[in-house]
């Protein structure tokens, strides 16, 4: 219906007003599955020149397959209704389409091997997973690097951290917690999380060596 709409109106409008309308339809699109606490960073993300993701707990949501996201939402406590896991697998998706949507933003991801060692959901959606990472990061403006089940120097052991680089050339930092969020912009508070996510990136596999072990992970499954 709401693309109905949307086509009516450019016929009306002209293209230009089309195009801004279907530019916000998709914005409530993907904030209407979204946690109340994650709003602010997900308008941040929409916006950024470039977006860095280190990850602990999970995928990184810009990365997971629908399979991974069922599962995870499959898994939540308490537990969902139908509906609302079909909402909140729309929202990620949806969410998703900045990769593609915004090639001219720089996209790094840094997460923990032992993300992929837990196979959440099943050998086959961590194959989905795998295959995911592999064509995603075949991507010209995509970078993604796992970290070594053993690496004695590590820096990323106060957990995760997101970074978002505005237009204007600002970074905003952004953390969670249990149902629980904080956005982060002081420049002392952000310098540090970008003094940490440098030295992680240098830590971790690079890109040629992590699509290596991605392609065996994926041959031993």
């Amino acid at each position: 219906m709401i693309r109905t709409r949307i086509e009516r109106s450019e016929g009306a409008l002209g293209p230009l007003a089309g195009r801004v309308l279907a530019a916000a339809a998709r914005s409530l699109t993907r904030r209407a599955g979204l946690a109340s606490w994650f709003l602010k960073w997900a308008g941040v993300e929409q916006d950024a020149v470039s977006l860095y993701t280190y990850e602990t707990r999970s995928i990184p949501g810009l990365l997971q397959p629908e399979t991974y996201i069922r599962a995870i939402y499959d898994r939540r406590l308490p537990p969902v209704t139908e509906e609302q896991l079909e909402r909140q697998v729309v929202a990620r998706l949806d969410r998703q389409r900045i990769l593609t949507e915004r090639p001219e933003t720089a996209f790094s991801f840094v997460f923990e091997q032992a993300l992929l060692e837990r196979r959440m959901g099943g050998d086959s959606v961590t194959a989905d997973v795998i295959d995911h990472l592999l064509h995603m990061g075949a991507r010209r403006n995509v970078e993604i690097q796992m970290m070594p089940l053993r690496q004695e120097d590590h820096v990323g052991v106060d957990g995760h951290m997101y970074l978002a680089e505005t237009p204007d050339h600002r970074w905003i930092g952004y953390t969670e917690g249990q149902r629980s969020s904080n956005l982060i912009s002081a420049p002392k508070d952000v310098s540090v999380l970008l003094q940490r996510y440098g030295k992680l990136r240098a830590q971790a596999h690079d890109c040629r060596a992590t699509v290596d072990l991605l392609k065996r992970m994926r041959g031993a499954l």
